[in-house]
This record gives C-alpha cells, structure tokens and sequence, in this order.
C-alpha cells in the first residue's frame, strides 16, 4: 500500500484492516465461485474511500465452494496481527440471501456492551457491511452464499489481546470503519480504552480501579484488590474520566505510580512525555507549599527520575507531601469530572512501594476489603 503519513518527523505507511482483508476474500472467492475462473487479486472500495488491489492466496475451487486467503498488512503500525492469513469461504446456496458466518480464529460475543449481540461471530457492522456489499457484486440476480470468515492464526493471538476480558472468546475480531491501518493512531487507542467502560456499564458496575499501565495493575496485588473492574488508561487521563462521566461511572480509585500521576497533580491530564513533562517542577513546587528546604528543591530539580527525586524527599523526612499530592490528584480530576464522580487515589514508586493515598482513597479501600 503507498499511501504514507509523516509524523513525529518519520515517515510512516498505511495498511489495511481484517474487515478489508476478509471483504477482499470474500468478493475474490465469490467472482470465482460465479465465473469458474482463477484469479489472484481483487479489487476492493474501502469505507475511507481509498481502492485496495488485494492479492489472493490458498486459493481452493469446487463446484459450489471458493475459499482464499488475504495476508493483513498492518502498514507502520505496530499491530500484533500483521502477517496473518485471513480466509473467507464462499458456498452457493438455493435461497437468494447472503449469510456470513465465522470459522476458527474468529471469536464469538459472549458479554454485552460491543457493536455485535451476544452469541454473534465477533465480525464488526462495517465489515460485515462492505463484506455483503462486495459479495453482492459479483453474484447474479436469485443467487444466494453462506459466507465462512476464518483466521486460524486469531486463537492464538486472542490469548495476548484484551478479547478476553472484552468478552470475546475463541479468537480476535474483524475489524476496521474505514478499513485502513493508520499508524500508530492515537484515536483507535482511545476507542479500545473506552470500549472497556461501555462493557463495565453494561455489567452494572459503577465503581471502577483506573492505573495508567502495568505497574499499576500489578501494586493491585499489593493491596488484595480485586481486578474485576481494573481499567488502564494509558496516558489518556482526561479523557478517561470525560468517559467515566458518559457512561455513568460513580466512583474511581486511581493506583499509580508517581512518575505518573505526578503530571495531574499539575493539572496536566495527557501524561505522555511529548505533550508535557513537568514532573520535577510540579513535585519541587509541592514540598515548598509545606515548607521544604531550598536545599531539597534544588535536589528535587536536578533529579532525572521521580525516584531519585523521591529518596531525597525520604532522607529529608519530607514524605508528607505524597499525601498532599494524592490529594491534589483527586481533586483534579473531581473538577475534571465536575464533581459528577467520587475520586480517589493511590500512588506508590517501585523503589519506595506506597507513598501515600488520599482520605477518599482510604473509604474505597475499606469498601473494597469489605465487599
């Protein structure tokens, strides 16, 4: 695919989805189901509007059945299905219909909350959509297919995505609204972080652990909490609890590790290094409110890391300002949320284990030990 974008100074190419890889298979295996013919590319419309010219692989003829594979190219992004053979089915049936199945490496819908009901082969609306489409195109009038969608490669790699917990089991997803890969895009990230809470919400859980990454989820042991409504945020703390608020979430406990959750002290609510960094500045300021010596602030300064930063605050008994910075934390983000969410927070370093947690965070955790 040659259609590239530029960012952070690099040049980056464009893949395409498994919903364009699977609508691909399909049309191919369906022209040559009708004409008999072998062919080893098709021609597809995505949803962004782009033209694709696909190659067909593994292909296999009968009389009434066509099965191919296309390979997903993933482009620049970093996306643990790139490579895989996805394959569609194509048998000719005595109704005028089109019906579209999954095979193995497709999961099934077992929780509510996603764009597929419950029971349903995890093959989202527009693929579903441009898959039906393309099949229509080439099949003439009072002709109906069942169409079988398959990537034996998606149950083992189900195993290291999200699906699971997502309640998708039996494989990975057929995905893609515009049916292109755009690198490294933030917003799909976005959409797989939020996709968590509408799943929560269609479980009737109001109270939710957010951490910004693993070592958060892994200082939940620490505390004997239970993970069933544990959620990463990544960087995207603003943003979360702008979804939090939409889908209704009343009560969020935040475990995270300083270097981190430092940043909202701040005020700062996209945590990633490229957008603000401030971490230093936001502590330094912290131990001067409660009285810290010019000394320790200037240690504090020429600090690299929160860590190091953070024995010098140890070794000058100043350790009273992480319960200031909880604090602080929560009530941001309680004016983030406008007071529409009960906020806690926890925060721990990996040298120092707990720092300190908000009173707010103190209730949740006796309500967590008592439920």
């Amino acid at each position: 695919m040659n259609h590239f974008v530029v960012k952070n100074g690099k040049k980056l190419r464009f893949g395409y989805t498994t919903g364009s890889c699977a609508t691909a298979a399909a049309k191919g295996a369906a022209r040559m189901l009708i004409t008999g013919d072998k062919i080893d590319k098709i021609q597809i419309l995505s949803p962004k509007g782009w033209t694709l010219d696909l190659a067909l692989q593994d292909i296999y003829i009968e009389d009434n059945i066509v099965r191919c594979s296309v390979i997903k190219d993933s482009g620049d992004d970093p996306d643990i299905t790139n490579g895989i053979k996805i394959y569609a089915e194509v048998e000719k049936i005595n109704e005028d219909n089109i019906y579209i199945y999954g095979g193995i490496g497709v999961g099934k819908v077992t929780k509510p909350g996603l764009a597929i009901p419950v029971g349903e082969y995890a093959i989202n609306p527009t693929p579903r959509k441009t898959i039906i489409d393309g099949v229509s195109e080439e099949l003439p009038k009072g002709v109906g297919v069942k169409i079988t969608i398959s990537i034996p490669e998606g149950v083992d790699i189900a195993k290291k995505t999200f699906n699971p917990k997502l309640g998708i089991e039996g494989g990975i997803s057929v995905l893609g609204t515009t049916g292109i890969v755009e690198p490294m895009s933030e917003e799909a990230f976005k959409d797989s972080l939020e996709l968590e809470l509408s799943m929560l919400k269609e479980q009737g859980i109001k109270k939710v652990i957010f951490s910004p990454g693993n070592y958060g989820r892994d200082f939940l042991n620490e505390l004997s909490i239970k993970e069933y409504s544990h959620v990463k945020t990544s960087n995207f703390i603003g943003f979360m609890l702008d979804k939090a608020v939409e889908y209704e979430i009343e009560e969020i406990l935040w475990i995270g590790h300083i270097g981190k959750m430092i940043k909202v002290a701040g005020g700062i609510f996209h945590t990633h290094s490229k957008i603000a960094d401030g971490r230093m500045e936001i502590l330094a300021s912290r131990c001067a409110l409660i009285g810290a010596p010019q000394s320790l602030i200037q240690k504090i300064f020429e600090s690299t890391t929160t860590d190091e930063a953070i024995q010098y605050i140890v070794e000058d008994n100043m350790e009273g300002v992480f319960y200031d910075i909880a604090n602080k934390i929560s009530y941001n983000c309680e004016m983030r949320t406008y007071k529409e969410v009960k906020i806690g927070t926890v925060i721990f370093s990996r040298d120092h284990g707990l720092l300190s947690m908000c009173s707010i965070a103190k209730e949740m955790l006796e309500e967590y030990e008592n439920e």
